[in-house]
């Protein structure tokens, strides 16, 4: 998952995020747990774009809107918190929840889909191991 928020000079940060929820269809929740300069820029402008993408597919969507920071001091923070604890596995604490309300929903998908309309998902994925795995093992 990647957020791109922006800075009031319209300029954009990319920021790989680990744990994520989806409170509702129209709310999806990012656990912050190391990134300083995702809060600055969402207190200077809160609209974002994040994108989720499945690396096996090469399919996922994007999602826009406006975020808001909870952050330990607010009340609610704690049994919130509870909700990333099983993502987590208390191997991180979360520093803030960002909580974006979502104004549009887009498909994202490879440009392999596009320029070989006859590829399918299966050699994608195929693709993908061969170049996500060659290493391992």
């Amino acid at each position: 998952m990647l957020v791109s928020d922006c800075f009031k000079r319209r300029s954009t940060q990319c920021f790989a995020k680990r744990s994520f929820l989806f409170k509702t269809k129209t709310e999806l929740w990012i656990a912050n747990i190391a990134s300083p300069v995702s809060l600055k820029n969402i207190q200077e402008n809160p609209k974002v774009c994040v994108c989720g993408v499945n690396i096996w597919t090469q399919k996922g969507f994007q999602w826009k809107g406006e975020a808001i920071i909870l952050g330990p001091q607010d009340h609610n923070f704690k049994k919130e918190e509870a909700l990333f604890r099983a993502q987590l596995k208390g191997r991180f604490r979360i520093q803030q929840i960002l909580k974006i309300a979502i104004t549009s929903t887009k498909p994202v998908v490879a440009p392999t889909y596009a320029f070989y309309p006859h590829t399918t998902e299966e050699e994608v994925i195929k693709n993908a191991q061969k170049t996500y795995l060659k290493n391992s093992g």
